[in-house]
């Protein structure tokens, strides 16, 4: 049973005009989009700080908001020594990744699979993102279920947990589609951009109440949770077992946000319609920084609204871009923009009917946030071999990268299903398993010369 508080005659008056506003600033961007390149990447037209603030919207979750101050409040900050190597793996992927995109005119991170490597491979990258991105979303649209059905208890008092579920993740994935389908990336990122602050503002807010409320205020906040310990961040010992410490934090966060940011289509998408390649590095550097201080910060019921639709409108996005252009657009190739658009719009609904229903399946998995992150994880390993491969060897083959990521994937799957190995050093293990067995069964194969290998 849920609990009897909920939220009075005002709260709902907040949250309708906020859902009612952001929709409707989304809608403004709905101009007559007359290409792909328009639709998925705003015609390259957005400033480098916007994208930035966009990519820490689009990473930043319900899932997020509500699990890392449970996480803390269980243990202590060992979850930030994560975050560290976060920032790490943004430098890597404007370093190495972010030169490659921009060497042609992309629109999704599959397609520098296809000029490296060949369309085999581009089908099962770009399938192995839909496959994973879909399951992972599924549990971040869920997790905004646990939150609203609570803060709707009045409203759905008479009704079946599965139907508060439903009704729940039904308002906000039908808003979200609303600006997504009729704006594309142009609308994502600018109301990424607003909802970012509301859920900023209302963290900070929080933390002025909390200030307040407590006797004593923040002093004696400090003392109390420093006496229980609450305050430690660094754990140094070398269990493979545990999973925030610092190794696996900077080591397995810096491997994970490199696939994260320079593998997924959720992120790449929004690097691609930078203006520019030193503006698409500025952008991810910059977010690194950004989420080092939100994480901090998450609580209250319209903030975890606005990271819901921002990180559920990414996601919509870029699943539709992928489908478009690395599937329809390949094998429909007499296909007019004006359908090719019509049919990013279709797939943009459908992806959110999709999502829809996976999230209702999530409500059995267990804990959100380390079931997302698990579920990502364990198909990004084999992701960042391959690109890693197409990058940084001339010698790798199609037939020899395809060997190294099902081997990065079953080892990944192996380790998730069978070991207690946590989800922090997927990413690390399958990249370095893809890479390894990949570039040697590279050289026990013919190798045709592809003009389009890395470039010194």
């Amino acid at each position: 049973m849920e609990p009897s508080v909920g939220l009075n005659a005002s709260d709902f008056l907040v949250i309708a005009g906020y859902l009612a506003a952001v929709t409707l600033f989304g809608l403004r961007f709905r101009r007559r989009q007359t290409s792909l390149k328009g639709y998925f990447l705003a015609d390259n037209r957005i400033s480098w700080w916007a994208i930035s603030l966009s990519i820490v919207a689009a990473e930043t979750s319900t899932l997020t908001i509500i699990s890392v101050p449970g996480l803390v409040y269980e243990q202590d900050f060992r979850f930030l020594q994560l975050v560290f190597g976060y920032i790490v793996g943004r430098v890597i992927v404007a370093l190495v990744l972010i030169p490659q995109y921009f060497r042609g005119d992309l629109i999704t991170a599959y397609q520098l699979i296809d000029r490296r490597f060949g369309s085999r491979l581009h089908t099962l990258s770009a399938g192995l993102f839909l496959v994973t991105r879909a399951a992972a979303e599924g549990v971040r649209v869920f997790a905004v279920a646990i939150v609203v059905r609570i803060a709707l208890g009045g409203i759905l008092s008479d009704m079946s947990d599965l139907g508060r579920d439903v009704s729940a993740i039904a308002i906000v994935t039908a808003l979200t589609l609303l600006y997504t389908f009729e704006g594309g990336m142009a609308a994502v990122i600018w109301t990424d951009v607003v909802q970012l602050a509301v859920y900023l503002a209302g963290a900070l807010t929080a933390v002025f109440v909390l200030s307040h409320s407590v006797p004593g205020g923040w002093p004696a906040i400090g003392s109390i949770a420093a006496q229980a310990g609450k305050f430690r961040v660094f754990d140094f010992s070398l269990n493979l077992h545990t999973t925030y410490t610092f190794w696996s934090g900077v080591i397995g966060g810096a491997f994970l946000t490199t696939a994260s940011h320079g593998t997924d289509q959720l992120i790449v998408q929004r690097l691609l319609a930078a203006r520019s390649e030193r503006h698409a590095k500025l952008a991810i550097v910059s977010s690194g920084f950004a989420i080092l201080f939100q994480f901090g910060l998450f609580i209250l019921v319209a903030a975890i609204l606005a990271a819901a639709m921002s990180n559920l409108s990414a996601a919509l996005n870029s699943l539709s871009s992928t489908v478009v252009v690395d599937f329809y657009a390949r094998y429909s190739r007499q296909a007019t923009e004006q359908r090719r658009l019509r049919v990013s719009r279709v797939a943009t609904a459908a992806w959110a009917v999709l999502l829809f229903a996976l999230a209702l399946l999530a409500r059995h998995g267990g804990k959100v946030l380390e079931m997302g992150l698990s579920i990502a994880s364990v198909a990004y390993g084999s992701l960042l071999g391959v690109f890693l491969l197409g990058v940084l060897s001339s010698r790798a083959s199609e037939t020899g990268a395809i060997t190294g990521m099902i081997a990065g994937l079953a080892l990944n799957v192996y380790l998730w299903q069978f070991t207690r190995v946590p989800f922090t050093w997927y990413v690390v293990f399958g990249s370095v398993t893809t890479f390894l067995i990949g570039y040697v069964a590279s050289l026990m194969t013919p190798y045709p010369h592809r003009v389009d290998g890395p470039q010194p």
